[in-house]
């Protein structure tokens, strides 16, 4: 049998993050710029280089495959990359095949997506306002989202609402949040907004979910669950509602004792930590013909113990790329 894959800190990595392009139809306001300059198209890995990459992870133990971007969808044939990976669905080798996007090309593709075997999916949603939402997302329209959620929802894709806590933007709609995905039985995870990219305005953005998981408790009782998803989600359960709330906290309580995770880029760069600069380039040996496996375990012999995020420092404990080049 070959030896799974673990780290320096004797964590064994099970889950990959893919990012299958860099693009995206919207250029939310934490995530990109307005006038993104994107990656030339010929450095982007292939879809059968994608193909190869991935699996190898698969033999390598990884279970769980999340498909990012950018926006995943708006890369082109990215159905032949999801109907590539079914076959380890299908051997038993692949326990989770899933994405996350951000909503607007689901009316189009969640039933292939259901029908390559994907079974949830997570949906990037930061406001239920149309203007708010306009202006989040420069260029998005919640109208599309919510067709596009719906769709996904009458395809039998369980449907997990990511929400970035943003502090003068969405405490207002937090309850609001919250009943809609009760009314229509989605669960909710929130994010705090992580120091990446272009981070001038972040801090005025930061809103620690200490403070909002106060305000929730104020108002529900809120049961810790012990349940864990393969992510760094910690959740509760809403008494009065009986849904799941999650809580992604990279800065107020780092989730990296457990990670489990390294992130692919498009171009072939694997990181090991979204929060480190540590990386490690596959797409040569992939080209070059030389030993994936070889490539990949030296690669997590480089896994840090955990980010650095602070958003106290300056110059570091904060990340100069955008998260659309690791993936979301």
């Amino acid at each position: 049998m070959t030896a799974p894959l673990i780290d320096p800190f004797q964590r064994a990595i099970s889950y990959l993050r893919i990012s299958v392009t860099d693009r995206c139809d919207f250029r939310c306001l934490y995530c990109m710029s307005e006038q993104m300059t994107f990656l030339p198209k010929s450095e982007l890995l292939t879809l059968e280089e994608l193909d190869r990459l991935c699996s190898t992870f698969v033999g390598l133990g990884v279970r769980k495959l999340r498909v990012t971007g950018g926006e995943p969808l708006v890369r082109r044939n990215i159905m032949d990359f999801f109907r590539a990976m079914s076959r380890h669905l299908d051997s038993g080798a692949l326990e989770e095949l899933t994405l996350t996007t951000n909503g607007s090309q689901l009316a189009k593709y969640a039933a292939d997506l259901a029908a390559c075997g994907v079974r949830r999916i997570n949906v990037s949603l930061d406001t239920l306002d149309d203007a708010k939402f306009a202006h989040i997302t420069r260029w998005g329209r919640l109208s599309q989202v919510l067709e596009g959620i719906a769709a996904a929802k009458a395809a039998g894709l369980r449907v997990k609402i990511n929400t970035v806590a943003l502090k003068g933007f969405n405490e207002d709609e937090l309850f609001r949040l919250l009943d809609w995905c009760a009314g229509e039985g989605h669960d909710l995870t929130f994010i705090e907004v992580m120091p990446m990219g272009e981070t001038g305005d972040r801090l005025d953005q930061y809103w620690p979910l200490t403070d909002l998981r106060r305000r929730l408790g104020e108002r529900f009782s809120l049961i810790p669950l012990t349940e864990r998803t393969g992510g760094p989600a910690r959740y509760v359960q809403v008494s009065e509602t009986g849904q799941k709330i999650g809580f992604i906290t990279p800065l107020t309580h780092n989730f990296c004792e457990s990670c489990n995770r390294v992130r692919l880029t498009c171009t072939g760069e694997l990181y090991m930590c979204l929060g480190q600069e540590d990386r490690a380039d596959l797409r040569a040996p992939l080209r070059e013909g030389a030993d994936l496996e070889d490539a990949i375990r030296a690669a997590i012999l480089h896994k840090p113990k955990g980010h650095d995020f602070d958003y106290s420092r300056q110059n570091t404990g904060q990340m100069p790329r955008h998260m659309s080049h690791t993936g979301g």
